[in-house]
Protein backbone atom coordinates (compact mmCIF):
# COMPACT_ATOMS: atom_id res chain seq x y z
CA UNK A 1 0.00 0.00 0.00
CA UNK A 2 1.16 3.62 -0.64
CA UNK A 3 0.91 5.58 1.98
CA UNK A 4 -1.34 8.99 1.85
CA UNK A 5 -0.25 11.75 0.25
CA UNK A 6 0.80 14.90 1.90
CA UNK A 7 0.37 18.44 0.77
CA UNK A 8 3.63 19.90 0.26
CA UNK A 9 5.12 22.16 2.87
CA UNK A 10 4.48 25.77 1.33
CA UNK A 11 7.33 27.82 -0.35
CA UNK A 12 8.83 30.60 1.53
CA UNK A 13 7.78 33.97 -0.41
CA UNK A 14 10.45 35.51 -2.49
CA UNK A 15 12.05 39.28 -1.11
CA UNK A 16 10.99 41.93 -3.44
CA UNK A 17 13.96 43.09 -5.83
CA UNK A 18 15.45 46.28 -4.92
CA UNK A 19 15.07 49.06 -6.51
CA UNK A 20 17.73 50.10 -9.64
CA UNK A 21 17.77 52.07 -12.56
CA UNK A 22 16.91 55.67 -12.80
CA UNK A 23 13.60 55.18 -13.48
CA UNK A 24 12.38 54.11 -10.20
CA UNK A 25 14.19 56.74 -8.55
CA UNK A 26 11.54 59.25 -7.68
CA UNK A 27 10.13 58.98 -4.38
CA UNK A 28 6.03 57.76 -3.75
CA UNK A 29 5.90 61.00 -2.64
CA UNK A 30 7.29 63.04 -5.99
CA UNK A 31 5.44 60.94 -8.14
CA UNK A 32 1.53 61.34 -6.04
CA UNK A 33 2.82 65.27 -6.47
CA UNK A 34 2.74 64.51 -9.76
CA UNK A 35 -0.29 62.44 -10.24
CA UNK A 36 -2.54 65.25 -8.51
CA UNK A 37 -0.46 68.18 -10.55
CA UNK A 38 -1.71 66.71 -13.62
CA UNK A 39 -4.83 65.79 -12.22
CA UNK A 40 -5.56 69.42 -11.36
CA UNK A 41 -3.79 70.71 -15.07
CA UNK A 42 -5.92 68.65 -16.60
CA UNK A 43 -9.24 69.79 -15.03
CA UNK A 44 -7.54 73.71 -15.32
CA UNK A 45 -7.41 73.04 -19.23
CA UNK A 46 -11.11 71.57 -19.24
CA UNK A 47 -12.65 74.53 -17.57
CA UNK A 48 -11.24 76.84 -20.03
CA UNK A 49 -11.55 74.32 -23.66
CA UNK A 50 -15.03 73.87 -22.34
CA UNK A 51 -16.34 77.57 -22.76
CA UNK A 52 -14.34 78.06 -25.78
CA UNK A 53 -15.80 74.98 -27.86
CA UNK A 54 -19.15 76.42 -26.96
CA UNK A 55 -18.59 79.86 -28.06
CA UNK A 56 -19.98 81.02 -30.76
CA UNK A 57 -18.05 81.43 -33.97
CA UNK A 58 -17.04 84.88 -35.03
CA UNK A 59 -18.73 86.92 -36.83
CA UNK A 60 -17.78 86.15 -41.20
CA UNK A 61 -15.70 88.56 -42.70
CA UNK A 62 -17.28 89.87 -46.01
CA UNK A 63 -15.49 87.70 -49.26
CA UNK A 64 -13.93 90.65 -50.77
CA UNK A 65 -12.11 91.09 -54.01
CA UNK A 66 -8.63 89.70 -52.24
CA UNK A 67 -5.79 88.58 -54.57
CA UNK A 68 -5.01 84.97 -55.07
CA UNK A 69 -1.56 85.40 -53.41
CA UNK A 70 -3.12 86.91 -50.55
CA UNK A 71 -5.17 84.03 -49.96
CA UNK A 72 -2.36 81.32 -50.45
CA UNK A 73 0.35 82.69 -48.34
CA UNK A 74 -1.05 81.80 -44.55
CA UNK A 75 -1.57 78.18 -46.10
CA UNK A 76 2.04 78.08 -47.33
CA UNK A 77 3.19 79.72 -44.15
CA UNK A 78 1.75 77.02 -42.45
CA UNK A 79 3.22 74.19 -44.91
CA UNK A 80 6.73 75.28 -44.03
CA UNK A 81 6.44 75.66 -40.49
CA UNK A 82 5.07 72.66 -40.28
CA UNK A 83 7.24 70.97 -42.60
CA UNK A 84 10.17 72.59 -40.84
CA UNK A 85 8.97 71.67 -37.02
CA UNK A 86 8.06 68.23 -37.79
CA UNK A 87 11.25 65.96 -38.26
CA UNK A 88 13.39 69.04 -36.43
CA UNK A 89 10.96 68.40 -33.35
CA UNK A 90 10.67 64.14 -33.53
CA UNK A 91 14.21 64.04 -33.75
CA UNK A 92 15.40 66.79 -30.72
CA UNK A 93 13.07 64.33 -28.53
CA UNK A 94 14.50 61.52 -29.29
CA UNK A 95 18.16 62.38 -29.04
CA UNK A 96 18.13 65.45 -27.06
CA UNK A 97 15.69 64.36 -24.14
CA UNK A 98 16.62 60.75 -24.86
CA UNK A 99 12.55 60.05 -25.52
CA UNK A 100 11.78 56.65 -26.74
CA UNK A 101 11.41 56.53 -30.35
CA UNK A 102 7.53 55.69 -30.25
CA UNK A 103 6.60 58.38 -27.79
CA UNK A 104 9.25 60.98 -29.64
CA UNK A 105 7.69 60.20 -32.55
CA UNK A 106 3.75 60.68 -31.36
CA UNK A 107 4.25 63.47 -29.10
CA UNK A 108 6.52 65.45 -32.15
CA UNK A 109 3.89 64.99 -34.49
CA UNK A 110 0.68 65.67 -32.26
CA UNK A 111 2.46 69.29 -31.65
CA UNK A 112 3.54 69.82 -34.86
CA UNK A 113 1.53 68.33 -37.80
CA UNK A 114 -2.20 70.21 -36.82
CA UNK A 115 0.15 73.36 -37.43
CA UNK A 116 -0.35 72.88 -41.26
CA UNK A 117 -4.44 73.85 -40.45
CA UNK A 118 -3.20 76.65 -38.21
CA UNK A 119 -4.73 79.44 -41.04
CA UNK A 120 -8.01 78.45 -41.27
CA UNK A 121 -8.95 76.83 -38.02
CA UNK A 122 -6.21 77.74 -35.32
CA UNK A 123 -8.82 77.40 -32.36
CA UNK A 124 -9.24 73.62 -33.39
CA UNK A 125 -5.54 72.84 -33.74
CA UNK A 126 -4.79 74.73 -30.24
CA UNK A 127 -7.12 72.05 -29.04
CA UNK A 128 -4.59 69.43 -30.16
CA UNK A 129 -1.49 71.34 -29.69
CA UNK A 130 -1.39 72.71 -26.08
CA UNK A 131 -2.66 69.02 -24.51
CA UNK A 132 -0.19 67.45 -26.39
CA UNK A 133 2.34 70.16 -25.24
CA UNK A 134 1.30 69.41 -21.18
CA UNK A 135 1.66 65.52 -21.84
CA UNK A 136 5.07 65.90 -23.01
CA UNK A 137 6.31 68.29 -20.71
CA UNK A 138 4.43 64.90 -18.07
CA UNK A 139 6.60 62.72 -19.64
CA UNK A 140 9.90 64.43 -20.21
CA UNK A 141 9.77 64.75 -16.33
CA UNK A 142 12.44 62.39 -14.81
CA UNK A 143 14.03 61.44 -18.59
CA UNK A 144 17.86 61.68 -18.40
CA UNK A 145 17.46 64.72 -20.77
CA UNK A 146 16.00 66.64 -18.13
CA UNK A 147 17.45 65.41 -14.82
CA UNK A 148 21.12 64.86 -15.97
CA UNK A 149 21.47 67.33 -19.44
CA UNK A 150 19.59 70.00 -17.58
CA UNK A 151 17.65 70.96 -20.95
CA UNK A 152 15.02 73.18 -20.99
CA UNK A 153 11.44 72.11 -19.18
CA UNK A 154 8.65 71.87 -19.73
CA UNK A 155 8.64 73.39 -23.25
CA UNK A 156 11.51 71.93 -25.61
CA UNK A 157 12.53 74.75 -27.84
CA UNK A 158 10.68 73.30 -30.88
CA UNK A 159 7.43 73.86 -28.40
CA UNK A 160 7.91 77.03 -28.10
CA UNK A 161 8.55 78.12 -31.84
CA UNK A 162 5.37 76.42 -32.77
CA UNK A 163 3.36 77.51 -30.00
CA UNK A 164 4.24 81.09 -30.94
CA UNK A 165 3.06 80.23 -34.55
CA UNK A 166 -0.18 79.16 -33.60
CA UNK A 167 -0.84 81.99 -30.93
CA UNK A 168 0.24 84.19 -33.90
CA UNK A 169 -2.83 82.38 -36.32
CA UNK A 170 -5.44 82.62 -33.42
CA UNK A 171 -4.61 86.51 -32.78
CA UNK A 172 -5.27 87.42 -36.38
CA UNK A 173 -8.85 85.23 -36.43
CA UNK A 174 -10.09 84.78 -32.84
CA UNK A 175 -11.88 87.40 -30.29
CA UNK A 176 -10.59 88.98 -27.45
CA UNK A 177 -11.90 86.98 -24.85
CA UNK A 178 -11.00 83.59 -26.71
CA UNK A 179 -6.88 85.26 -26.82
CA UNK A 180 -7.13 85.59 -23.08
CA UNK A 181 -8.25 82.42 -22.35
CA UNK A 182 -5.67 81.01 -24.22
CA UNK A 183 -3.08 82.81 -22.43
CA UNK A 184 -4.52 82.03 -19.54
CA UNK A 185 -4.40 78.44 -19.79
CA UNK A 186 -1.07 78.72 -21.18
CA UNK A 187 -0.22 80.44 -17.41
CA UNK A 188 -2.01 78.16 -15.95
CA UNK A 189 0.04 75.01 -17.32
CA UNK A 190 3.59 76.33 -16.72
CA UNK A 191 2.64 77.06 -12.95
CA UNK A 192 0.76 73.26 -12.24
CA UNK A 193 4.18 72.07 -14.52
CA UNK A 194 6.57 73.72 -11.78
CA UNK A 195 4.95 72.08 -9.38
CA UNK A 196 5.98 68.15 -9.54
CA UNK A 197 9.60 69.58 -10.37
CA UNK A 198 10.28 72.56 -8.34
CA UNK A 199 14.25 72.01 -8.53
CA UNK A 200 13.80 72.85 -12.53
CA UNK A 201 14.72 76.37 -14.04
CA UNK A 202 11.47 78.21 -14.77
CA UNK A 203 12.81 80.44 -18.17
CA UNK A 204 11.59 78.22 -20.62
CA UNK A 205 7.79 78.96 -18.39
CA UNK A 206 7.77 82.59 -18.16
CA UNK A 207 9.72 83.07 -21.86
CA UNK A 208 6.78 80.86 -23.05
CA UNK A 209 4.02 83.09 -21.01
CA UNK A 210 5.40 86.28 -21.88
CA UNK A 211 6.45 85.82 -25.68
CA UNK A 212 3.12 83.61 -26.46
CA UNK A 213 0.69 87.37 -24.51
CA UNK A 214 3.03 89.72 -26.10
CA UNK A 215 2.36 87.88 -29.83
CA UNK A 216 -1.70 87.50 -28.69
CA UNK A 217 -1.62 91.24 -27.85
CA UNK A 218 -0.21 92.25 -31.21
CA UNK A 219 -1.96 90.35 -33.78
CA UNK A 220 -5.41 91.11 -31.44
CA UNK A 221 -4.69 94.88 -31.99
CA UNK A 222 -3.48 94.40 -35.56
CA UNK A 223 -6.91 92.11 -35.93
CA UNK A 224 -8.96 94.95 -34.03
CA UNK A 225 -7.43 97.56 -36.29
CA UNK A 226 -7.90 96.06 -40.03
CA UNK A 227 -11.63 95.31 -38.57
CA UNK A 228 -12.36 98.92 -37.39
CA UNK A 229 -11.31 100.36 -40.72
CA UNK A 230 -13.15 97.30 -42.40
CA UNK A 231 -16.61 99.14 -40.56
CA UNK A 232 -15.41 102.32 -41.72
CA UNK A 233 -15.07 101.32 -44.88
CA UNK A 234 -18.18 100.00 -45.11
CA UNK A 235 -20.22 103.12 -43.00
CA UNK A 236 -18.46 105.33 -45.50
CA UNK A 237 -19.62 103.55 -48.37
CA UNK A 238 -23.20 103.59 -46.23
CA UNK A 239 -23.06 107.07 -46.03
CA UNK A 240 -22.36 107.96 -49.67
CA UNK A 241 -25.38 106.30 -50.91
CA UNK A 242 -27.41 107.25 -47.95
CA UNK A 243 -26.13 110.94 -49.22
CA UNK A 244 -26.87 110.16 -53.07
CA UNK A 245 -29.86 108.74 -52.67
CA UNK A 246 -31.15 112.53 -50.57
CA UNK A 247 -29.46 114.60 -53.20
CA UNK A 248 -32.56 112.60 -55.63
CA UNK A 249 -34.91 113.21 -53.13
CA UNK A 250 -34.23 116.34 -52.36
CA UNK A 251 -33.87 117.36 -56.37
CA UNK A 252 -37.20 115.54 -57.29
CA UNK A 253 -38.78 117.99 -54.26
CA UNK A 254 -37.86 120.69 -55.53
CA UNK A 255 -38.84 119.70 -59.50
CA UNK A 256 -42.01 118.93 -57.73
CA UNK A 257 -42.64 122.51 -56.05
CA UNK A 258 -41.47 124.15 -59.53
CA UNK A 259 -43.44 122.32 -61.32
CA UNK A 260 -46.41 122.92 -59.17
CA UNK A 261 -46.20 126.44 -60.10
CA UNK A 262 -46.44 125.87 -63.47
CA UNK A 263 -49.31 123.36 -63.65
CA UNK A 264 -51.14 125.83 -60.78
CA UNK A 265 -51.27 128.47 -63.44
CA UNK A 266 -52.71 126.92 -66.46
CA UNK A 267 -55.43 125.01 -64.09
CA UNK A 268 -56.25 128.76 -62.70
CA UNK A 269 -56.65 129.69 -66.41
CA UNK A 270 -58.76 127.48 -66.71
CA UNK A 271 -60.94 127.95 -64.25
CA UNK A 272 -61.03 131.50 -64.36
CA UNK A 273 -62.40 130.87 -68.04
CA UNK A 274 -65.22 128.44 -67.05
CA UNK A 275 -66.52 130.73 -64.50
CA UNK A 276 -66.40 133.95 -67.13
CA UNK A 277 -67.34 132.01 -70.02
CA UNK A 278 -71.63 132.46 -69.22
CA UNK A 279 -71.22 136.42 -68.71
CA UNK A 280 -68.82 136.45 -71.77
CA UNK A 281 -70.56 134.16 -73.97
CA UNK A 282 -74.52 135.38 -74.51
CA UNK A 283 -77.59 132.68 -75.68
CA UNK A 284 -75.90 129.55 -73.64
CA UNK A 285 -78.42 126.95 -72.89
CA UNK A 286 -78.55 125.89 -69.45
CA UNK A 287 -76.55 122.12 -70.42
CA UNK A 288 -73.64 124.78 -71.58
CA UNK A 289 -73.71 126.68 -67.47
CA UNK A 290 -74.01 123.71 -65.75
CA UNK A 291 -70.86 122.24 -67.64
CA UNK A 292 -68.96 125.21 -67.35
CA UNK A 293 -69.65 125.07 -63.41
CA UNK A 294 -68.67 121.49 -63.49
CA UNK A 295 -65.49 122.37 -65.08
CA UNK A 296 -64.47 125.65 -62.62
CA UNK A 297 -65.84 122.90 -59.79
CA UNK A 298 -63.06 120.18 -60.71
CA UNK A 299 -60.47 122.70 -61.46
CA UNK A 300 -60.62 124.12 -57.97
CA UNK A 301 -60.87 120.36 -56.73
CA UNK A 302 -57.29 119.60 -58.65
CA UNK A 303 -55.60 122.60 -57.44
CA UNK A 304 -56.96 121.66 -53.84
CA UNK A 305 -55.41 118.08 -54.27
CA UNK A 306 -52.42 119.47 -55.58
CA UNK A 307 -51.59 122.10 -53.24
CA UNK A 308 -52.30 119.38 -50.12
CA UNK A 309 -49.95 117.08 -51.90
CA UNK A 310 -47.17 119.95 -52.37
CA UNK A 311 -47.31 119.94 -48.61
CA UNK A 312 -45.87 116.95 -48.14
CA UNK A 313 -42.83 117.92 -50.22
CA UNK A 314 -42.05 121.17 -48.53
CA UNK A 315 -40.23 121.58 -46.10
CA UNK A 316 -41.32 123.50 -42.44
CA UNK A 317 -38.83 126.17 -43.58
CA UNK A 318 -39.12 126.50 -47.27
CA UNK A 319 -42.81 128.47 -48.33
CA UNK A 320 -44.93 128.70 -51.55
CA UNK A 321 -42.99 130.01 -54.63
CA UNK A 322 -44.59 133.04 -55.54
CA UNK A 323 -42.42 134.69 -58.33
CA UNK A 324 -43.19 132.89 -61.76
CA UNK A 325 -41.17 130.09 -62.96
CA UNK A 326 -38.55 131.23 -65.70
CA UNK A 327 -38.13 129.58 -69.06
CA UNK A 328 -35.76 129.93 -72.42
CA UNK A 329 -36.70 133.51 -72.68
CA UNK A 330 -34.83 134.70 -69.49
CA UNK A 331 -31.55 133.59 -70.64
CA UNK A 332 -30.31 136.59 -71.59
CA UNK A 333 -30.65 137.34 -67.74
CA UNK A 334 -28.84 134.24 -66.71
CA UNK A 335 -26.05 135.10 -69.04
CA UNK A 336 -25.63 138.91 -67.55
CA UNK A 337 -24.97 137.16 -64.30
CA UNK A 338 -22.57 135.28 -64.69
CA UNK A 339 -20.38 137.58 -66.89
CA UNK A 340 -20.85 140.08 -64.14
CA UNK A 341 -19.03 136.56 -61.80
CA UNK A 342 -16.50 136.92 -64.14
CA UNK A 343 -16.61 134.89 -67.09
CA UNK A 344 -17.22 135.44 -70.45
CA UNK A 345 -20.63 133.65 -71.65
CA UNK A 346 -21.92 133.46 -75.56
CA UNK A 347 -25.20 132.48 -76.25
CA UNK A 348 -26.67 130.81 -79.33
CA UNK A 349 -30.09 130.13 -80.68
CA UNK A 350 -30.75 127.82 -83.42
CA UNK A 351 -34.49 127.33 -84.47
CA UNK A 352 -36.24 127.68 -81.29
CA UNK A 353 -39.32 126.85 -81.22
CA UNK A 354 -41.59 130.06 -80.51
CA UNK A 355 -44.01 128.21 -78.33
CA UNK A 356 -42.44 125.99 -75.51
CA UNK A 357 -44.08 123.40 -73.13
CA UNK A 358 -43.54 125.84 -69.82
CA UNK A 359 -42.48 122.51 -67.58
CA UNK A 360 -39.87 121.60 -70.56
CA UNK A 361 -38.23 125.50 -70.79
CA UNK A 362 -38.22 125.80 -66.59
CA UNK A 363 -35.80 122.10 -66.99
CA UNK A 364 -33.97 123.81 -69.57
CA UNK A 365 -33.34 126.94 -67.67
CA UNK A 366 -32.35 125.32 -64.40
CA UNK A 367 -29.81 122.98 -66.40
CA UNK A 368 -27.80 126.21 -68.17
CA UNK A 369 -28.32 127.86 -64.80
CA UNK A 370 -26.88 125.21 -62.69
CA UNK A 371 -23.62 124.34 -65.54
CA UNK A 372 -23.16 128.06 -65.31
CA UNK A 373 -22.75 127.22 -61.72
CA UNK A 374 -20.59 125.21 -61.77
CA UNK A 375 -18.12 127.20 -64.45
CA UNK A 376 -18.49 130.23 -62.33
CA UNK A 377 -16.84 127.85 -59.06
CA UNK A 378 -14.87 125.66 -60.62
CA UNK A 379 -13.18 128.23 -64.02
CA UNK A 380 -13.28 131.60 -62.73
CA UNK A 381 -12.46 133.88 -65.93
CA UNK A 382 -13.06 130.99 -68.48
CA UNK A 383 -15.13 131.13 -71.90
CA UNK A 384 -18.41 129.42 -71.72
CA UNK A 385 -20.55 128.83 -74.75
CA UNK A 386 -24.44 128.51 -75.03
CA UNK A 387 -25.67 126.58 -77.71
CA UNK A 388 -29.68 126.20 -77.99
CA UNK A 389 -31.30 124.42 -80.77
CA UNK A 390 -34.64 123.08 -81.70
CA UNK A 391 -35.36 120.50 -84.31
CA UNK A 392 -37.19 117.04 -84.91
CA UNK A 393 -39.38 117.94 -81.86
CA UNK A 394 -36.54 117.89 -79.32
CA UNK A 395 -34.63 120.88 -77.48
CA UNK A 396 -30.68 120.72 -77.59
CA UNK A 397 -28.64 122.13 -75.23
CA UNK A 398 -25.17 122.65 -74.72
CA UNK A 399 -23.46 124.58 -72.02
CA UNK A 400 -19.30 124.32 -73.22
CA UNK A 401 -16.23 126.18 -71.17
CA UNK A 402 -12.57 126.59 -72.11
CA UNK A 403 -9.53 126.19 -69.60
CA UNK A 404 -8.90 129.41 -67.82
CA UNK A 405 -6.44 131.47 -69.16
CA UNK A 406 -6.12 134.16 -65.51
CA UNK A 407 -4.14 133.07 -62.55
CA UNK A 408 -7.45 132.90 -60.59
CA UNK A 409 -7.71 129.68 -58.66
CA UNK A 410 -10.71 128.01 -58.61
CA UNK A 411 -12.97 128.84 -55.62
CA UNK A 412 -14.08 125.48 -54.78
CA UNK A 413 -11.60 122.39 -55.69
CA UNK A 414 -13.83 119.27 -55.16
CA UNK A 415 -17.77 119.73 -55.44
CA UNK A 416 -20.29 117.34 -53.65
CA UNK A 417 -21.99 116.31 -57.15
CA UNK A 418 -25.51 117.82 -56.24
CA UNK A 419 -25.54 119.64 -59.18
CA UNK A 420 -25.02 117.32 -61.69
CA UNK A 421 -27.19 114.86 -59.94
CA UNK A 422 -30.20 117.85 -60.59
CA UNK A 423 -29.25 118.04 -64.12
CA UNK A 424 -29.20 114.74 -64.48
CA UNK A 425 -32.80 114.21 -62.62
CA UNK A 426 -34.32 116.66 -64.71
CA UNK A 427 -33.36 115.87 -67.80
CA UNK A 428 -34.28 112.12 -66.92
CA UNK A 429 -37.59 113.84 -65.78
CA UNK A 430 -38.34 115.47 -68.71
CA UNK A 431 -37.75 112.23 -70.82
CA UNK A 432 -34.39 113.40 -71.82
CA UNK A 433 -30.90 112.43 -71.47
CA UNK A 434 -27.80 114.50 -70.03
CA UNK A 435 -24.22 114.34 -70.98
CA UNK A 436 -21.57 115.54 -68.89
CA UNK A 437 -17.63 115.49 -68.91
CA UNK A 438 -14.28 116.64 -69.69
CA UNK A 439 -13.13 117.78 -72.94
CA UNK A 440 -9.98 117.28 -74.78
CA UNK A 441 -7.50 120.27 -74.48
CA UNK A 442 -9.53 121.38 -70.82
CA UNK A 443 -13.01 122.48 -70.15
CA UNK A 444 -15.95 120.98 -69.51
CA UNK A 445 -19.04 120.44 -71.67
CA UNK A 446 -22.22 119.46 -70.10
CA UNK A 447 -25.20 118.99 -73.58
CA UNK A 448 -29.15 117.83 -72.69
CA UNK A 449 -31.36 116.63 -75.02
CA UNK A 450 -35.47 117.47 -73.94
CA UNK A 451 -38.00 116.34 -76.09
CA UNK A 452 -40.66 119.06 -76.94
CA UNK A 453 -43.15 116.70 -76.27
CA UNK A 454 -42.68 115.34 -72.63
CA UNK A 455 -44.11 111.92 -71.61
CA UNK A 456 -47.21 111.20 -70.97
CA UNK A 457 -48.12 111.09 -66.88
CA UNK A 458 -47.13 107.98 -65.34
CA UNK A 459 -44.69 106.71 -68.70
CA UNK A 460 -41.15 105.77 -67.47
CA UNK A 461 -39.20 108.59 -69.52
CA UNK A 462 -36.07 106.05 -69.70
CA UNK A 463 -38.12 104.19 -71.67
CA UNK A 464 -38.84 106.89 -74.23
Amino acid sequence: MTPPSTPPPPRPSAPPAPPHGPAASPAPASASRAGRAARALLRAVGRLTGPLASAPAPPARPSGPRPLWARLLPHVLALAATATLLPVTIVFLATEYRLPGTFAALLGTAQTAPLLFAAAHPLRVWRIVFPAGVLTALLLLGTPGVTEAGLPWPWPPMTIVGYLLLCLALSLRERRSVLIAVWVATALAGLALAVPAPGTDLAPTLVMVSVSAAVLFLGGSIQERSEAQRRLAEQETISEAERARRTVLEERARIARELHDVVAHHMSVITVQADSAPYRINGLPEEAHREFSAIAGTARQSLSEMRRLLGVLRSEESGGERAPQPGLEDLDTLVESAVRAGIEVRLTRTGQPSRLPQAIGLHAYRIVQEALANVVRHAPGSTARISVTGENGLLRLEVLNDRPEGPGAPLETSGTGHGLVGMRERARLAGGTLETGPVPGGGFKVAATLPLDPAPSGKDPAAT
